[in-house]
């Protein structure tokens, strides 16, 4: 009898440390990481690098690039970051951000490094940038006409605006309110096989299939027809832009899905 109770007693301690793991990994899948606390700064570096490179900086919760601090001449490397902990493939990103008068960035996912000189070259983009005066200070012509647009190349595209998917999904104009420059703006990005949706302060304004019908029809008939690694990759880092112009952001916390 006394057997038969030991046996029952191991087989109970078994199944509950089973099931106390389980609750933990599920419990620890949708836990909030926030990137720039103490325990998980020190995660971003550069691009294909080891450290932050000229120009980026985490001061009072903030990590910003500053255009005077980047003009270290020794430095040879490309100026994007990412978050270079772990990798990400369903997730809910959040952040918030604010740019200058003229100012452009972006926040990309999926993102790999070998073989690649830049995120551009083969991850998705939620698209940062000054809407209203971007082409008035920054000539878009050339640069329009050389990816296909015939009316109007000097204008900001629809497409190139705040809150697209970069040369894929505009954002809804009737759902996107911007922040003048200098104002923080929220940006949430909720990525799954099934739907994508990019927020922007607090409204839904992209919704898409990732590699669905219409998705592939998009990548090869626009921007990235050439682009045969772009948008294939299903996980990968979070990365940020650096486009030669000031940029903030705070609060930058990401949860698996």
């Amino acid at each position: 009898m006394k057997k038969v109770f030991i046996f029952f007693l191991f087989i109970t301690v078994i199944f509950s440390c089973k099931s106390t793991d389980k609750t933990a990994s599920e419990t620890k899948k949708g836990e909030w990481i926030n990137l720039l606390d103490d325990a998980h700064v020190k995660g971003w570096r550069a691009y294909n690098g080891n450290e932050l490179p000229p120009g980026w900086i985490v001061k009072d919760g903030v990590l910003t690039f500053d255009t005077e601090l980047g003009l270290e001449q020794n430095y040879k490397g490309g100026k994007d970051i990412l978050y270079g902990d772990q990798e990400f493939a369903n997730f809910e990103l959040y952040l918030e951000w604010k740019l200058p008068k003229g100012g452009n960035s972006g926040i990309f996912y999926h993102v790999k490094e070998q073989g690649y000189k830049s995120p551009t070259q083969m991850a998705p983009e939620y698209q940062l940038i000054d809407d209203e005066n971007y082409a008035t200070i920054h000539d878009l012509t050339n640069y329009n006409k050389s990816v296909g647009v015939t009316k109007n190349p000097e204008l900001l595209q629809t497409w190139q605006q705040t809150g697209a998917d970069y040369a894929m999904y505009p954002a809804d104009p009737s759902k996107k309110h911007l922040n003048p420059v200098g104002e923080w703006n929220t940006t949430r990005i909720v990525f799954t096989p099934e739907k994508v949706e990019y927020w922007l302060n607090g409204k839904k304004t992209v919704s898409f299939e990732p590699w669905s019908e219409d998705w592939h029809k998009r990548k090869n008939s626009g921007k990235w027809k050439h682009s045969p690694d772009y948008g294939k990759y299903k996980t990968g880092y979070i990365a940020l832009q650096d486009h030669s112009s000031p940029i903030w952001f705070r609060n930058i916390k990401i949860r698996k899905l």
